[in-house]
């Protein structure tokens, strides 16, 4: 799935990284801890939250998160949107709630990494 069509499923506004809608996405992980979004295994992943802030970012930097879509109608502010277009880190907002995004994305095929696949991806390594 490629982040555009991640927009489409949402029915998103992209707000940061429009030149980012052809990158594809693997996997998605639906948190506003952002210590649950850590222990995530990342993998060019999207990141679904209402969390507004820079923490959003940094987190989504350090775990190869390429989208984080802002739910629940939450808007990001000039410095958060800021420091994503530096990252290159692409933001899209929607209506929808965290748990009907991440359900409209599972049924379009998306999946989260679980904590099985995490543990034989580890284990491989």
């Amino acid at each position: 799935m490629t982040v555009a069509q991640v927009a489409g499923v949402l029915d998103a506004r992209i707000v940061s990284g429009a030149d980012m809608l052809d990158k594809s996405v693997n996997s998605a992980c639906g948190s506003d801890l952002m210590s649950d979004v850590l222990a995530f295994v990342k993998d060019q992943s999207v990141l679904i939250t209402g969390l507004i802030n820079a923490q959003a970012i940094r987190t989504a930097e350090m775990m190869d998160i390429i989208c984080i879509v802002l739910v629940r109608g939450k808007t990001a502010d000039e410095s958060m949107l800021s420091l994503a277009k530096d990252r290159q880190i692409a933001v899209m907002q929607t209506y929808h709630s965290m748990f009907t995004a991440c359900g409209l994305l599972y049924e379009s095929g998306l999946r989260g990494e679980s904590r099985k696949n995490a543990a034989r991806s580890k284990a491989a390594v």
